[in-house]
């Protein structure tokens, strides 16, 4: 297929990209190299792919949906199926910035939907969030959970989304899944993510900040399983013309952050130094998804748990400070 992956220099989006090429697809990567993080990080992570010959870098943001299929059009693409993946993400800063997260994850998907309506791409796989459920009592998070109560910007965008998408379904005919993504982490991950910012503080000798006690609670998702499950979406939009299907992509494992940093520590061989912080607005206090419609329409499998993907994380992260 040709398809076409939204943020596609980001964590998620630079190990999709070389998988889908490893499985003989053409991919053609959106990423406008914002600034939220260095932009020498996303350069890095699709450096090796630039030379493949089926591998196209497209330097455009998602809001402008003609400029991408101008450029999609000039590369000779027949788009099959677009991932996007590409949003504004962060709880906290999304706070700070509504207006530029209502601009980026909403306009924007809708721009892509748009694209993929005009270049009669017949899937679409959106990249949502755990974070749809909001301080939702009960776990496992259903993806039949009511999920009216956002409690951040992003979260309700994220949600937005999900609801463009559906309208699309409902008035082309476009087959969608839109995947709520459990606080996925492995080689890569964005810099600013609690795994990545401890390992980074621990490793300089310096206290890491933990806000609120510790026992907050988080699904974490290693990035090989959010692939599999993108793989898996792929498939099911191809198999399920015009359909409409919500996912969660999680380990179905909570770990609290008091452990999480234990692991962490203990994968770098350091003591941790911890600043106790008030607990952030915005932030949920648990996340665990219930992947059982994952597992039985998408054959989702994860197989990677804290104690196996943190040691994974962390010598990747030694060989990027060696080098």
């Amino acid at each position: 297929m040709d398809v076409v992956v939204t943020g596609g220099a980001g964590f998620i989006g630079s190990h999709l990209c070389e998988r889908l090429l490893a499985r003989g697809h053409r991919v053609f990567a959106v990423d406008c190299f914002d600034a939220f993080y260095d932009p020498a990080i996303k350069r890095r992570n699709v450096a090796g792919m630039l030379p493949h010959p089926g591998f196209a870098l497209l330097e455009l943001d998602v809001r402008d949906g003609a400029g991408v299929e101008a450029a999609l059009r000039a590369a000779g693409a027949r788009v099959q199926a677009v991932v996007h993946l590409a949003a504004r993400a962060g709880v906290r800063p999304s706070i700070e910035d509504p207006l530029l997260y209502a601009q980026v994850n909403v306009e924007g998907t809708t721009a892509m939907l748009e694209l993929a309506r005009r270049m009669e791409a017949p899937r679409f796989v959106f990249a949502s969030s755990s974070s749809v459920y909001g301080n939702h009592a009960a776990v496992p998070f259903s993806e039949d959970d009511p999920v009216a109560h956002p409690i951040s910007p992003y979260a309700a965008t994220k949600r937005a989304g999900e609801l463009v998408c559906h309208t699309y379904h409902h008035l082309f005919g476009m087959s969608v899944a839109c995947l709520r993504l459990f606080t996925v982490y492995g080689p890569r991950q964005r810099p600013d993510l609690a795994i990545h910012k401890f390992a980074r503080l621990m490793a300089d000798g310096e206290a890491i900040p933990v806000f609120g006690d510790g026992s907050t609670r988080r699904d974490y998702t290693y990035v090989d399983d959010v692939l599999d499950g993108i793989e898996g979406a792929l498939a099911f939009t191809g198999d399920h013309p015009g359909s409409f299907e919500v996912f969660n992509l999680g380990e179905n494992d909570t770990v609290t952050l008091e452990r999480l940093v234990r692991v962490l520590a203990a994968s770098l061989g350091v003591e941790p130094r911890i600043l106790r912080l008030p607990p952030q607005p915005g932030d949920v206090e648990q996340t665990c998804a219930d992947i059982s419609r994952a597992r039985r329409m998408l054959g989702y499998a994860p197989r990677t748990r804290i104690d196996e993907g943190i040691p994974r994380f962390v010598e990747w992260f030694r060989a990027q400070r060696a080098g």
